[in-house]
């Protein structure tokens, strides 16, 4: 099964997702071949996929910024395909959320890729996107305040366990969620990643980071010419916002 994702959709929010892994080569072959995955770019330290619009970065830990480690992330696909993969990977757990399905894969390095049917059929074959990435957080409330000022909002709240899932930003084509847990095991026993490493397009980067880390010390952010801002949060999450398409600075950057 290869993955085309559609060019017609929007650029989603998510622009990437990194991940650590010990043996690229390993990891590299591992989602090459459980996902139908085409390398677009290939160094010494790093192996990148391009699904749907989100560039996924397979990572050594070799430098700064890292991967994050255990990371659990959810790629999509249509409705109509899911069963093919239930098929294909009949032995993994799956969870059944009412309007979707999931099922939950564990690669190498103990990173827990989820596949959900959530895209709507026509959007392209194969995976799609990434529509999820969990975050390990100390205190939900804090890590959630911050996301709701980069523009996200809180879309479900956990019951029995200290978790908030989170969607946006605001205004972007292609939102995707952030789910915020506190250390626990969730679903597949799958654990919110440490020191996730993404990068998220919005409107006005240097000011949103301001409005979201502005009254915390322990938060440095770096402005860039190109109107990309690049910071630490506080729970050691590396996070890079850069302009949204149709920012001024977005255009500048691509003349």
């Amino acid at each position: 099964m290869t993955t085309r994702p559609a060019t017609t959709q929007p650029r989603p929010a998510l622009a990437s997702l990194a991940l650590e892994v010990t043996d690229l080569g390993r990891a590299a072959t591992w989602y090459a071949d459980t996902f139908g995955l085409v390398p677009t770019r290939r160094t010494a330290s790093e192996c990148a996929f391009e699904v749907g619009g989100t560039e996924l970065v397979l990572r050594r830990p070799d430098s700064v910024p890292r991967g994050g480690l255990h990371t659990h992330f959810a790629f999509e696909t249509p409705t109509r395909e899911y069963p093919a993969w239930r098929a294909r990977f009949s032995d993994a757990p799956e969870i059944d959320f009412g309007s979707f399905r999931s099922l939950y894969l564990e690669d190498d390095d103990g990173h827990a890729p989820e596949i959900g049917g959530t895209a709507p059929d026509g959007t392209g074959t194969g995976l799609v996107g990434v529509f999820e990435v969990v975050l390990e957080v100390a205190n939900v409330d804090l890590a959630s305040d911050c996301w709701s000022a980069l523009g996200f909002s809180a879309v479900d709240r956990g019951d029995e366990r200290r978790r908030v899932r989170m969607r946006g930003p605001t205004g972007a084509d292609r939102q995707f969620d952030v789910e915020l847990w506190e250390p626990q095991l969730g679903l597949a026993d799958a654990r919110g990643g440490v020191h996730v490493d993404l990068t998220v397009r919005v409107h006005e980067p240097a000011a949103v980071a301001d409005h979201a880390y502005g009254d915390l010390p322990s938060v440095t952010v770096q402005e860039a010419p190109d109107g990309s801002v690049e910071l630490y949060d506080p729970d050691g999450h590396h996070l890079v916002l850069v302009p949204a398409d149709g920012d001024v600075s977005s255009e500048k950057a691509t003349q």
